[in-house]
């Protein structure tokens, strides 16, 4: 993984209350985060950049109010169409 150095302010970590690897590990999370909320990455890609498995990624979206499932308008219609037909198929055969 390609690593990136981001200038912070003297303090800032001991400011929040961190260490500085609880900083380092808060502002990945907080950067993944974003990118998944505005769908620029996945849940996987995502996880990884926090490093976290993705299961625990999506639980911890709570905690900042972002929503663990991103789908987009297409998506989200597809996904109705799909629970409709399997609805629709489950009836006949009973």
């Amino acid at each position: 993984m390609r690593e990136m150095r981001i200038p912070v302010p003297e303090g800032l970590p001991e400011a929040l209350k961190m260490s500085e690897a609880e900083f380092a590990a808060e502002v990945r999370f907080l950067l993944a985060a974003k990118l998944y909320e505005l769908g620029r990455v996945s849940a996987g890609l995502a996880a990884e950049l926090a490093d976290l498995d993705r299961l625990t990624f999506l639980a911890s979206l709570a905690r900042y109010g972002a929503p663990a499932i991103n789908l987009r308008d297409e998506e989200v219609t597809r996904e109705i169409e799909a629970a409709r037909k399997l609805g629709e198929g489950r009836g006949h055969g009973s």
